[in-house]
């Protein structure tokens, strides 16, 4: 089955909307890990809302998001590039008990020291650029109301989300209110009333309506009255970018005399990639290989050899 993310857009009225269902790529994750019912809910609502917000992103690379826990979850991770490619992972602590019932907070801001993180990645930086980063608490009891916040205080767009997982799909619904292009006192009013309107419309939908009906039955059911304009569909799909020379990239940066205590110790590194379950050896040749400067061939003469 192919993912499937619908972009459409309100005729005249100032706001955008996005369907996306992930059945294929959250089968991917979960074939991966298992995950106690409560996490994989949380993190397939992670994993919805990151395509609907990275299918409008500007630019080449990647949007990841984290949440960073205080309570049994310690960590969900999604990262999703401008062509939909996607992967996540969710860490818990080692004595975690998770009900099935357990709410966010209970998870993830057990203590009110959560905090929820967006990295936009470009792949083609120039020099001396940075991946942008904003990092808030924790607001609000559930995965998009979180978003929700964090899009209107960060990002200062009026932005609505509705979310459901299970262990077969999730499914996801954006609307966005399009920024003020100026104009009349009126003019403002009929923007508010159509957003007002269409987020009306979206509260009709039921979470169980969500995890059963297909998107375009959903579209036809919420919106059958208002005229739309709908794009070409896109399709999410799995991917991880993990790569040898990206895990000695990152041993590297341990530096030299810490992995070599550890390779003595051990014998061997035996790294494991937590997003798709890869693992890369490393032993102690590998190892000291990592940190060797690399050498010019070109212009180097052998002993006795002259140039004129």
């Amino acid at each position: 089955m192919t993912d499937t993310l619908q972009k459409f857009m309100f005729e005249n009225a100032g706001v955008r909307g996005e369907l996306v269902e992930l059945s294929s790529t959250w089968q991917q994750i979960l074939t991966r890990q298992r995950y106690p019912r409560a996490v994989r809910t949380i993190l397939g609502e992670l994993m919805a809302a990151s395509a609907l917000l990275s299918a409008n992103l500007k630019f080449n690379g990647s949007m990841i998001m984290q949440i960073h826990g205080d309570g049994p979850v310690k960590l969900l991770v999604v990262e999703c590039d401008s062509e939909l490619r996607m992967r996540a992972t969710a860490k818990l602590s080692g004595d975690a008990v998770i009900p099935d019932d357990a709410s966010l907070s209970e998870l993830i801001h057990a203590h009110g020291q959560g905090r929820f993180v967006i990295t936009l990645d470009p792949n083609d930086k120039v020099p001396g650029q940075q991946a942008y980063q904003g990092i808030v608490p924790l607001d609000g009891d559930n995965i998009a109301t979180v978003i929700e916040n964090y899009m209107l205080r960060s990002e200062q767009l009026d932005t609505k989300l509705w979310l459901a997982a299970d262990d077969k799909v999730t499914r996801g619904m954006l609307l966005q209110k399009l920024p003020k292009s100026g104009g009349s006192e009126a003019q403002v009013e009929d923007e508010a009333d159509a957003w007002n309107h269409a987020v009306m419309l979206g509260d009709t939908l039921k979470h169980e309506e969500l995890l059963s009906t297909d998107i375009a039955t959903l579209m036809h059911r919420l919106f059958w009255e208002q005229t739309l304009r709908v794009f070409d569909p896109l399709h999410p799909q799995f991917q991880c970018n993990c790569t040898r020379e990206k895990v000695g990239d990152m041993l590297k940066m341990l530096g030299a005399d810490e992995v070599h205590s550890a390779v003595d110790e051990l014998g061997a590194l035996d790294i494991h990639c937590d997003f798709c379950g890869k693992h890369y050896a490393f032993d102690k040749v590998d190892c000291a290989q990592l940190f060797v400067a690399p050498t010019l061939s070109a212009g180097i003469t052998a002993p006795g050899d002259s140039k004129h």
